[in-house]
């Protein structure tokens, strides 16, 4: 992707939504360390003619033909209402995604669609027009995106897709999500196996209400791994990287999942986990050695076969602290 006088192309990465630890207020933005593009682009073009939206890459065949469908087109109306309500004059565009990450994965593939082409909205208009939407407006209506697909507002996947790092998302309205300090020297085995799991089917099987016990015990997890975090002690912050209020009941839909779990665990993995609603699995060690290592095993054990062919792959990644960005012409 390239941009020219006229043309904006924005990355988005992918995202571990949850972290284990915190269902629904805790993200991680991920980068594969060997320079993989591992999330969406979409590229804005000024255009004479009627606004456009244009499908290409890996994944484009499972995303619906209909532009009226597709959640990149819904994001150029909000972005276009946007403007109009802050008296700004709406220009026609042409709309390119290069869809770069599976959809049902659990690595954030909507959130990528949508700050990819929210951001590369507001890049252009910056870069073109002389005006732009501040962050904090640009992620409510990312947010506002995020919940017209899920049925439900959650900001685990478009915050640290946006933002970059790690995010725990705040009960307020205005600020939305705070930066924690990640540990730089850890490494995330990211395993898609190649399957799809829908984050409806996934929270379907979710228990409506929970013991006091578990309550007790996903507040304090989650409380000490923040907490270990702001003192970067990493053997307490991944000590407690444990799902009580999804992994024991979504773990079902995932096939090999609870073999790959205890294996990776025995092998001396600081945490195993599933990203997002799955059928993704993240492993965290601080060794690339043994990332490696590990990727190779789940390569063999944990991506399946759909109709005769593997469509999974496996990165060996570290957090990607940038989050969106503008690409240069030669990226």
């Amino acid at each position: 992707m390239s941009v020219s006088s006229n043309s904006v192309s924005v990355f988005a990465p992918a995202s571990i939504g949850n972290v284990s630890v915190g269902f629904d207020v805790l993200g991680l933005a991920v980068k594969p360390v060997d320079g993989t593009l591992l999330g969406d682009v979409v590229t804005v073009t000024q255009v004479d003619e009627e606004s456009s939206l244009t499908v290409l890459g890996r994944f484009a065949d499972k995303l619906p033909s209909n532009k009226e469908d597709n959640i990149v087109w819904s994001c150029l109306i909000l972005f276009n209402q946007a403007l109009e309500q802050a008296n700004q004059q709406v220009v026609n565009v042409a709309l390119t995604l290069d869809k770069k990450m599976p959809v049902g994965s659990g690595l954030g593939s909507s959130a990528c669609s949508v700050v990819a082409a929210l951001a590369g909205l507001n890049a252009f208009y910056q870069n073109h027009h002389n005006f732009s939407f501040s962050k904090e407006q640009m992620l409510k209506m990312m947010g506002q995106m995020e919940a017209q697909i899920s049925g439900s507002l959650h900001y685990d996947n478009v915050a640290p897709c946006y933002y970059g790092g790690l995010q725990l998302m705040v009960p307020d309205e205005e600020i939305i999500s705070r930066a924690l300090p990640s540990f730089d020297d850890c490494y995330y085995v990211m395993a898609y196996p190649g399957i799809e799991v829908s984050t409806k089917a996934a929270r379907d099987v979710l228990p409506v209400q929970y013991s006091r016990a578990d309550v007790i015990r996903y507040g304090q997890n989650l409380a000490t791994f923040v907490d270990a975090c702001h003192r970067q002690n990493k053997a307490q912050a991944f000590s407690v990287l444990t799902d009580v209020v999804a992994e024991p009941y979504r773990k079902e839909l995932l096939p090999k999942y609870e073999q790959a779990h205890d294996y990776l665990t025995s092998q001396g993995a600081l945490a195993v986990g599933i990203s997002g609603s799955g059928p993704t699995l993240f492993c965290v060690v601080d060794d690339k050695q043994q990332a490696e290592t590990f990727a190779q095993w789940l390569n063999e054990h944990y991506l399946q076969e759909v109709d005769g062919q593997s469509h999974g792959f496996v990165h060996v990644c570290k957090a990607d602290n940038t989050g969106a960005a503008e690409l240069l012409a030669d990226s």
